[in-house]
């Protein structure tokens, strides 16, 4: 007996998919995880601009992780010429997109992921009887905007930022009152870790490689090689390891490494760095083992990422005195760059190559949904039949959407109401 799962229209990510799933006798025989955004030529765009545009022009591929995106572009553009960078100017990145990590966390996290556990269709329905929840969320979403507003000089597509420094400055004052503000929201953000580590998951053994950027002192985010539990290599090196490749049915790249998948995000952070959290994040996951290779447990990577990520800002905010410094005069020649930065959904590329007039021959970027994409689809081909005796259609689909929202994609990026059409249910 056949029948089909046909999802034209994932709710509560970001962008727009669909899922076709085809069952004969409880088994897979087909299961194609889609993308279905227009494509919006980007790298494309780039080919034939100067070097100094690049951040300004991919910070509008998406407006959650515009840092990211500003961030990944300067350092390769940094990498590629050589440009050397102060010690502020790589922390004030970080605090750039620690700002970004706590904003989307936060709202991935309780307007996205706690529906689906609390059994509401969306994170308006919870308000009358979780307001402390939502307002919690709405506070963690605001110190994270004003993070990024007070270092990036606005909300989104940041202007501050650029090669070998920032054009602007935060003040001594702006970052005592952003600590200030942070201390009063850590224990939002306790709460927030505690809330998803007391939420059933799912079972799900995920046997894949987990990639993250691995730093020798801090948690992953903008420095050091790509790593998993099998495999280390340098960043401009990716290409010799991950191989894009296109299937008709989507409009995203998918990405494989010997042609198999692999994960990236919170939890592959986690399994690689969990001893690089902070004192608090550390003690909020204490009953956990890692590593963990249970997809679902990425809403409980991205909590604890929360305290760990108000911690740093503490840290940064209270320790750092901003100085004036003058940025540097690149020398223009033919080269390619790399730069690789851990955004809230997972490792994000940035590769140019450059011609010796500066210009932009070639543009590569990669988003952590593209990389997610085909052990998204993996995970959903070995956990459907666990749910297949839930027999009713509507219960299928939720759980099959709380497995691809876990992953929180991105998938306007990497390239709500659910809508299901069964071909044959019995």
């Amino acid at each position: 007996m056949t029948h089909t799962i046909n999802l034209n229209h994932i709710t509560k990510i970001e962008g727009h998919a669909k899922l076709y799933v085809e069952i004969k006798d409880n088994k897979i025989k087909k299961c194609e995880l889609a993308s279905v955004e227009g494509s919006r030529y980007f790298e494309g765009i780039l080919k034939g601009k100067q070097w100094y545009e690049a951040h300004e022009i991919t910070s509008r591929i998406c407006g959650i992780c515009s840092c990211g995106h500003n961030v990944a572009a300067i350092m390769a553009m940094e990498d590629a010429l050589g440009i050397k960078t102060s010690n502020q100017t790589k922390v004030l990145k970080k605090l750039l997109t620690f700002g970004e990590r706590i904003r989307s966390h936060a709202a991935h996290l309780y307007f996205l992921a706690l529906p689906d556990y609390l059994g509401y269709e969306s994170a308006l329905a919870m308000t009358s009887k979780y307001k402390t929840e939502i307002k919690r969320a709405l506070k963690l979403m605001k110190i994270g905007n004003d993070i990024v507003r007070t270092i990036g000089g606005r909300d989104m597509h940041q202007v501050t930022a650029t090669y070998g420094g920032f054009l602007k400055l935060p003040t001594k004052d702006q970052l005592l009152a952003l600590a200030d503000r942070v201390k009063e929201l850590k224990k939002d953000s306790v709460e927030t870790a505690k809330l998803f580590l007391s939420l059933k998951q799912r079972e799900l053994v995920n046997d894949c490689e987990y990639f993250s950027l691995y730093e020798k002192k801090d948690y992953p985010m903008l420095d050091g090689p790509l790593v998993s539990q099998n495999s280390k290599f340098n960043k401009d090196k990716y290409l010799d390891y991950f191989k894009e490749y296109h299937n008709p049915y989507s409009t995203a790249n998918f990405v494989s490494k010997n042609d198999k998948s692999f994960m990236t995000g919170a939890l592959s952070r986690m399994n690689n760095a969990f001893d690089k959290l902070s004192k608090d994040a550390k003690k909020v996951a204490k009953d956990l083992k890692f590593p963990i290779h249970n997809p679902f447990y990425n809403n409980v990577g991205q909590a604890i990422e929360l305290v760990d990520a108000l911690d740093q800002v503490i840290k940064i905010c209270t320790n750092l005195n901003p100085k004036s410094e003058k940025l540097p005069e690149p020398k223009l020649k033919a080269s390619r760059g790399v730069g690789a930065v851990e955004v809230p959904r997972g490792t994000l590329f940035h590769d140019y190559t450059l011609n010796k007039e500066g210009v932009i021959e070639h543009a590569n970027i990669i988003t952590p949904t593209a990389l997610n994409l085909k052990n998204m689809e993996d995970n959903i081909r070995e956990f459907i039949p666990t749910v297949l005796h839930l027999k009713k259609e509507e219960k299928i689909n939720l759980e099959i959407e709380k497995l691809i929202r876990a992953y929180d994609p991105c998938f306007s990026c990497s390239t709500h109401f659910l809508k299901v059409n069964w071909k044959k249910w019995n």
